[in-house]
């Protein structure tokens, strides 16, 4: 199928969808149509076999998404950073969660040696400390491929969980109104959503408020 095809297909399945919805759930349009207040803040990755509001199987306006190639939250990118301050202060989500899978091309760009080319292997640097850090710590030694890129994909989540509870936006809210911090990997293999355990210890949370809570 040509690209044009596929472009049409995909309108053509708009129309059913649509019509399909309206009629099983009359009400979701026009309830979108007033406004959104999802609970939750997706930032994923903006793998194709990926798609949040298909595999919570939720509907339209459930859930506030950022998505970028492999999931990498970064304090200095500003358009993460712009939706995680909207979903805060705006849509006042009850819910944060940070989403790596497997079988991510991003992951496996950063565990090889090759250039990728263009602006990518600028964006995929943290990728690329993270991996550093677990070879220097060990966490490689003994592991095939596909552990090494599990590993990495898990670390990456947990980066990123980290990087967005430091968001001063974020401590208060979890500090206000009971905010939670997710961390989650999709196998793209079963289509099943795995939590991780990211929690953070006394000590953690006392040393990340003291430095990043603002007034």
């Amino acid at each position: 199928m040509s690209s044009e095809d596929a472009f049409h297909k995909f309108l053509a399945s708009n129309k059913q969808w649509r019509q399909h919805t309206s009629s099983n759930n009359p009400d979701l349009f026009p309830s979108c149509a007033k406004g959104q207040a999802p609970p939750l803040l997706w930032l994923g990755c903006s793998d194709s076999r990926v798609p949040e509001t298909t595999v919570c199987n939720a509907q339209p306006g459930d859930i506030f998404v950022h998505r970028n190639i492999a999931n990498i939250i970064s304090p200095h990118d500003m358009s993460s950073q712009s939706v995680i301050y909207f979903a805060i202060n705006a849509l006042k989500v009850k819910h944060i969660v940070v989403c790596g899978h497997t079988s991510c091309g991003g992951v496996n760009a950063a565990l090889g040696q090759g250039k990728v080319g263009g602006t990518m292997d600028a964006w995929l640097m943290p990728l690329r400390e993270i991996r550093a850090g677990l070879q220097a710590k060990g966490i490689f030694d003994g592991k095939d491929d596909k552990d090494k890129a599990l590993t990495l994909v898990g670390a990456n989540v947990q980066r990123g969980v980290d990087v967005v509870r430091k968001n001063p936006e974020v401590v208060k809210a979890m500090e206000e109104r009971g905010v939670t911090v997710h961390g989650c990997i999709y196998d793209v293999g079963t289509g099943e959503l795995m939590e991780l355990d990211t929690g953070e210890g006394s000590e953690d949370l006392k040393q990340r408020m003291a430095s990043f809570k603002v007034q």
